[in-house]
């Protein structure tokens, strides 16, 4: 009777034994890891992060992105086990293995080709961060021990149990369907949008900020109790650019109006944070700074009140889920990203933690500039 790790048969000598036997668990670890580094942080966030960034550029609808997605962590799942097991090992197991790391590699450098050596290629999600020239290189090697792995079984070998296999396709495939289940994708702010108005004062002052709960999405209302609002008369810049559309006023009607900073947060980022603890720190130090919006993720939206709680003031902000807000933001962009906007025009934009990070001394001059 067989066993999951049964040993299929290979030419064999002490040295290639053990050299096939290396090889073969690197590589169903390699899938493994791959299809569970696909589901991190969140199956939610992960599965719609990938499909928005990686799928829908490459010209699938969102309906097959979602499909397309889990079936093809299914597949590295179950490819992962069946190189642990002898049943198809030569005839179907390693030839499909060796086929999904050649479209991927075929897909890598066309992007190489077309956009350069930016970005997370997303082949272990965000958990395992990979360019798609590094990515490339591994599946290259992967490739060769493949190859090698082949030449090395007997084909007359294989155990031939088509319905242990078809079981295993089937049941990963089913798993990643339950694990993360298939949600609607809109393209709007969550149906109930919550804004707290910005407020630096001290924790005595809370009382006087009213939080306003609306239906109905692109709407945001603030107000204060017990305070008088205060308007000062602000001289025309001569510097001003010309008033045009930004794109977000969905998200704040008043956003292409004068100076405004955009700020877009997952709120249990922690790059997010320091990066909202940072503009409040400027925003303290120098007169008439822009007002701060954001725009938060769905994923973990409530820690938003402890985001607060930690950047030492309060902002206006909107909720959105994942799809929107990647859409919104830019799928090539990531967490956080700081947009300066001056009448809807684009002075200056960060996002994600390399090269475009936000810099509070950068920004500093930039606001301060005359």
């Amino acid at each position: 009777m067989s066993t999951l790790l049964d040993q299929p048969t290979i030419a064999q000598n002490k040295n290639t034994n053990y050299i096939f036997l290396s090889f073969r668990f690197l590589l169903a670890f390699m899938f493994l890891l791959s299809a569970v580094a696909k589901l991190y942080p969140s199956p939610h966030f992960a599965l719609t992060t990938f499909e928005i960034k990686q799928l829908l550029p490459m010209g699938f609808s969102e309906f097959t992105a979602a499909h397309f997605s889990r079936t093809l962590i299914g597949c590295e799942l179950a490819l992962g086990i069946g190189l642990l097991q002898p049943h198809y090992f030569k005839r179907l197991v390693l030839p499909l293995s060796f086929l999904i790391l050649f479209v991927f590699s075929s897909q890598l450098v066309y992007e190489i080709f077309i956009s350069g050596n930016t970005g997370n290629c997303g082949c272990f999600g965000s958990l395992l961060p990979m360019t798609p020239l590094q990515a490339l290189i591994k599946n290259i090697i992967a490739m060769g021990m493949l190859g090698w792995m082949y030449r090395a079984t007997d084909k007359s070998k294989d155990k031939l149990n088509f319905f242990l296999i078809l079981s295993l396709v089937l049941a990963s495939i089913l798993s990643i369907y339950m694990i993360g289940p298939m949600r609607q994708v809109t393209t709007k702010v969550s149906d109930v949008n919550t804004e707290i108005t910005e407020n630096d004062e001290d924790d005595e002052d809370d009382d006087d900020v009213e939080i306003i709960t609306n239906s109905g999405a692109g709407t945001v209302k603030s107000d204060t109790i017990g305070k008088k609002s205060v308007q000062e008369e602000v001289k025309p810049d001569p510097n001003e650019p010309k008033k045009k559309k930004s794109g977000y006023a969905n998200w704040f009607p008043d956003i292409d109006k004068d100076k405004k900073v955009l700020c877009f947060f997952a709120p249990g980022c922690d790059h997010c944070k320091e990066t909202a603890k940072e503009l409040t720190q400027l925003k303290k130090e120098i007169p008439n700074f822009p007002e701060i919006k954001i725009v938060f993720m769905d994923e973990e939206a409530e820690l938003i009140p402890n985001f607060f709680e930690f950047a030492g003031a309060k902002y206006p902000y909107q909720i959105a889920d994942v799809a929107s807000f990647w859409q919104t933001m830019g799928t090539t962009k990531d967490t956080p990203g700081v947009i300066y906007l001056w009448n809807g025009n684009v002075i200056k934009e960060y996002d994600g933690i390399n090269e475009k990070k936000f810099v509070k001394s950068d920004f500093k001059k930039i606001i301060t500039k005359k």
